[in-house]
């Protein structure tokens, strides 16, 4: 499941909300309360996201969930998956 091409491309949206938002993985992780780690682990797909700490994600990063979600919905995501990051 979070190798699935949806999961990638949740992690991928939030890392790039994470760094538009001008967040580093360490500032991102202290406005969350969690580790540094954590952050790390969700990008990467080493943990799982639930739908709570995904709001909370998009609260500190000031990004709206339901673009996020629709985004990752969309038939577009295998595209933008293969499209180079930017951090």
């Amino acid at each position: 499941m979070l190798y699935d091409l949806r999961y990638q491309a949740l992690r991928k949206a939030l890392v790039e909300v994470r760094v538009g938002a001008g967040l580093t993985q360490l500032a991102m992780a202290q406005r969350l309360q969690r580790a540094q780690s954590y952050v790390s682990k969700v990008e990467t797909g080493g943990r799982y996201l639930d739908v709570l700490d995904f709001l909370a994600w998009c609260e500190v990063a000031q990004a709206n969930p339901c673009q996020i979600l629709e985004r990752v919905q969309s038939a577009e995501a295998i595209e933008w998956l293969q499209q180079p990051r930017n951090n």
